[in-house]
């Protein structure tokens, strides 16, 4: 984009390690080339306008000494720079809480307040909305003091703060791209009253939120659905070829539909949100513009109110936060064809759950008939206006009271009917939470204890549910063969021992193996599950 000047990408990602001198030096270099790839990995403060941009704004490059670079735009709004109205740093990918896991070598206080970003960034259980810093802390197992200050070390900001900011950016969007009462987008982005969002706006922005608004903004044309559409923006390089083909070959009928056309690269499927005691169903379609490295999301107005929940969702699904430059450091030299591709997300935890559990020791495309089976009987009716989109996936509520008999009925055999029993009992009595916010270790933990599911499930879930970056089944078929150490004693081992480089991001590295895998017929079932799973 922009300038064809390159940037070390080295230099951004440990920035953290270096002075700020030469982070400024870095980020002013990506900004004069309108590097995409650094999209929300900085912002820039322009002191001679008091805004700040994303390094991908197309307004003339400030100079040097008008520039101030922050890692956060929770950091740029605390010391008093707006949001430039051009290139709307809430349109930005999220910078994956840092761009380093919490999961890789840290102290334990950078660990904590990463995961406490996390949990606000994901917004599962509505962390975001609720902006209670306490139950935050609460649910970490440490003060709500200790949570602050460990929190303004690794962010400069306060959690409120940067609560803040989340809170306004999203009230921003939706007040820029769609025509949803200002009230409701109060609600829905975390403020308490109107009052309060009026003048946090006027505060922070120096407008009146309605004033954002944009004429003609996600109108709906005559004869057409009524439908809420925004952008979602992601970094380069991104394989859409490859994210569509692997949700492709998966896809369930009646519940998911790819589109993959000179035309028009997209995903539509059906959908049921759960907010509170509130449960609303509706459809979306999410449409690739790669010219300008974003998605066009499409969502029925049935979803309006959990619209947020609704874009974070599909941000899991198409793994739109990831940041390549810092998976490619790692993982290049070892898949040097695979820069672009991206770890596949899921919208339902759940479903993915069940999914995973199907595809045991059986076919890609044999688990897809099961699943086909299970939506058919068990999966409620919905209207879209997408020619074959027609029910949802069943709910843990439903298969928890399905009896053994129904699902042995659609082909499923007794261990996996115990095992989609018992998970759903969990998960629809709140025992089990299946979200990219839920703790890795007790969920993992819980998964375990559950009959029929065993480590390859357990990983399969982390890695596509929970969207752990750096999860490995290594009792996988294919990813033993990818690595070359299917024919040795131990097999699973081998890769574990093999896989050891690719720390933080093993789950990005099993999908680049199986991506490198010959398209040939899959394999005879064994008693060692089959990979690529559904």
């Amino acid at each position: 984009m922009g300038h064809c000047q390159r940037v070390n990408t080295p230099i951004i990602q440990g920035m953290s390690n270096r002075t700020h001198s030469t982070f400024d030096d870095a980020c002013y270099l990506a900004l004069k080339a309108r590097d995409a790839r650094f999209d929300g990995c900085f912002f820039t403060g322009i002191t001679s306008t008091g805004i700040y941009c994303r390094p991908v704004c197309r307004v003339r490059t400030p100079k040097r000494e008008n520039c101030r670079f922050f890692h956060h735009a929770a950091q740029a709004e605390q010391a008093g720079f707006r949001p430039c109205l051009r290139c709307r740093p809430e349109l930005a990918p999220a910078t994956q809480a840092g761009a380093v896991p919490a999961w890789s070598m840290q102290d334990a206080s950078s660990i904590l307040a990463l995961q406490a970003a996390r949990l606000m960034d994901v917004s599962a259980d509505n962390t975001l909305v609720s902006g209670n810093v306490a139950a935050l802390a609460q649910r970490l197992g440490i003060s709500d003091r200790h949570l602050r200050r460990i929190f303004e070390a690794q962010f400069g900001v306060s959690p409120l703060q940067y609560l803040q900011t989340r809170r306004l950016l999203c009230a921003k969007q939706l007040l820029t791209d769609t025509r949803l009462p200002a009230a409701q987008v109060a609600h829905m982005s975390g403020f308490a009253s109107v009052r309060r969002f009026n003048a946090a706006f006027v505060g922070h922005y120096g407008l009146n939120p309605t004033q954002l608004r944009r004429t003609g903004a996600a109108s709906v044309q005559s004869g057409q659905p009524a439908s809420i559409q925004v952008r979602l923006a992601y970094r380069p390089p991104y394989d859409v070829t490859a994210m569509l083909q692997f949700l492709e070959t998966r896809q369930i009928a009646g519940v998911e539909q790819v589109t993959q056309t000179p035309q028009q690269q997209s995903i539509a499927r059906t959908l049921r949100v759960s907010q509170g005691q509130q449960v609303v169903t509706g459809w979306l379609i999410a449409r690739f513009d790669q010219a300008h490295c974003r998605v066009i999301l499409t969502v029925s107005d049935t979803l309006g109110d959990v619209l947020p929940q609704v874009m974070a969702a599909v941000r899991r699904l198409l793994d739109l936060d990831a940041d390549p430059s810092a998976i490619n450091q790692v993982l290049h030299d070892a898949f040097p064809d695979a820069d672009g591709l991206r770890l596949p997300g899921t919208v339902d935890g759940f479903e993915l759950a069940v999914r995973a559990v199907l595809g045991q020791q059986i076919s890609v495309a044999a688990a897809r008939t099961l699943c086909a089976r299970l939506v058919a009987r068990f999966g409620d009716p919905v209207s879209t206006p997408i020619a074959g989109l027609n029910r949802l996936f069943p709910s843990a509520t439903t298969l928890a009271a399905a009896s053994g008999d129904a699902l042995g009925q659609l082909g499923i055999v007794r261990q996996r009917q115990a095992a989609i029993q018992a998970l759903a009992r969990a998960v629809a009595e709140q025992g089990l939470s299946l979200h990219a916010g839920a703790d890795l270790a007790q969920t993992q933990a819980a998964l375990l204890a559950l009959p029929g599911i065993g480590d390859w499930t357990t990983q399969y879930i982390s890695m596509r549910a929970l969207g752990w970056p750096d999860a490995l089944v290594a009792g996988d078929v294919a990813l033993q063969k990818a690595l070359g150490v299917r024919d040795q004693p131990q097999p699973a081992r081998a890769a574990q021992a093999a896989s050891q480089a690719w720390q933080p991001w093993r789950s990005y590295a099993v999908i680049r193996a199986w991506a490198g895998l010959p398209t040939a017929a899959p394999p005879k079932a064994t008693p060692t599950p089959l990979s690529l799973s559904i």
